[in-house]
């Protein structure tokens, strides 16, 4: 599986921008999805992660109620809608997936990974 993360630029404080993370080679039935971030100089962090039909989901304190991850199986596409941006969501978002049905929110459970977006959020 081959993932690509898109959608990352420079935003001011209170914007919105969203990711995609499109899967090639396999499609994104029965796997469960995950975006993560690494900031500089920090370690990388769950932001969200989906179960294998988006009927569950799992958002970091840091970002509820800001941020939504949705699955569109017809375009085999997982997206992040990040809204309210502050500066401190700036980072490299990676989206990954397993093939499972649960909810995932450590990076050592995910085997695919996306190549990251940076994200960027002036003050």
């Amino acid at each position: 599986v081959q993932l690509q993360a898109s959608g990352g630029g420079l935003v001011q404080a209170g914007g919105s921008l969203r990711l995609s993370c499109a899967a090639s080679g396999r499609t994104f039935s029965g796997s469960a999805v995950g975006w993560f971030r690494q900031a500089p100089g920090k370690e990388q962090e769950i932001v969200a992660a989906t179960n294998w039909n988006g009927g569950t989901s799992y958002y970091a304190d840091s970002v509820k109620g800001r941020f939504s991850i949705s699955r569109d199986s017809a375009e085999n596409t997982v997206y992040l809608q990040m809204n309210s941006l502050k500066p401190e969501d700036t980072a490299v978002y990676y989206c990954a997936t397993r093939i499972a049905f649960g909810v995932y929110t450590r990076h050592t459970e995910y085997r695919y990974w996306g190549q990251g977006t940076l994200v960027t959020v002036s003050s």
